[in-house]
């Protein structure tokens, strides 16, 4: 690790772990690195270990070996499936969800999921390494937060309490090998009696980077997810939007699916929950 980070903090270095992105890019000609840094070799990097407290998932890890994950895909359904999302089953096995987050495109699919299942970045510094949120990481289109020198070496996605479920729903014009047009998660814990005790919302494609709504998820909370908390929580999710135009979709028609997309992953996340009992 300290010799990548070493040879990324040269002139005009990229990372180089499963390239799905890099390689498209120099292709399309938008300048090539002097020198690409190799990480899948770096054993942190690709392992996968299911811990105590918590799931530490190494950057670089193929986003199939994720989706292969019985134990993985029970815990966390919803972030299973937006990384099963990450272009064709080719690509699956180089894609990870480092390389989904770093490449800081507002409609990646696995970031809005990661978000509301609270994933840490564990971050390879010239000095150790440091964590932060994984929303933190995107600061803009194409844009991160990490110095020169520096990259994701895992996460940490802390184990879901008893009754808590998470879903991911996007919409794109085709169903495979696209990008979506909105995508929006959803995470919810229940009580006993059905009752929403906590709830996580973020939204992808509708904003330079992801967007946390926390009206959407005060709207759920306390409920038991009946038609006026649907509703409140979908208009929530429709005003957070700041979209743009473009040949996928209008600003207006954007908005209105990310009121409609939170309300049907807030209805999977929580059939997903009730069917969790007892505690870990």
């Amino acid at each position: 690790m300290e010799e990548a980070v070493g040879l990324l903090a040269g002139p005009n270095a990229k990372v180089f772990a499963g390239a799905t992105d890099v390689i498209p890019q120099i292709r399309a000609g938008r300048g090539e690195p002097d020198s690409l840094v190799d990480l899948k070799k770096i054993t942190r990097l690709t392992s996968v270990n299911n811990g105590a407290s918590h799931w530490t998932i190494g950057a670089a890890t193929p986003t199939a070996r994720l989706t292969s994950n019985a134990d993985f895909g029970a815990e966390f359904p919803g972030l299973c499936e937006a990384a099963g999302l990450i272009g064709s089953d080719q690509v699956q096995s180089r894609s990870s969800l480092g390389g989904n987050l770093c490449n800081a495109s507002p409609a990646a699919d696995s970031v809005p999921a990661m978000v509301v299942n609270g994933a840490r970045a564990v971050i390879a510094t010239g000095s150790g390494t440091r964590t932060v949120p994984a929303e933190q990481v995107p600061v803009g289109p194409g844009r991160t937060s990490l110095a020169a020198g520096e990259f994701i070496v895992e996460f940490e996605i802390d184990h879901a309490p008893a009754r808590t479920g998470d879903a991911y729903l996007r919409l794109t014009p085709r169903t495979e090998m696209d990008i979506a047009v909105v995508g929006a998660a959803v995470r919810v814990t229940l009580d006993e009696g059905g009752r929403v005790t906590d709830a996580r919302v973020a939204l992808g494609a509708v904003a330079p980077t992801v967007v946390r709504v926390p009206d959407a998820e005060a709207a759920l909370v306390g409920s038991t997810l009946d038609e006026a908390a649907l509703t409140a929580a979908a208009a929530a999710a429709t005003a957070a939007c700041n979209p743009i135009d473009d040949k996928r979709g209008t600003v207006a028609y954007r908005r209105h699916v990310a009121g409609v997309l939170t309300r049907r992953a807030a209805l999977l996340a929580a059939e997903r929950a009730a069917s969790k009992g007892g505690s870990r």
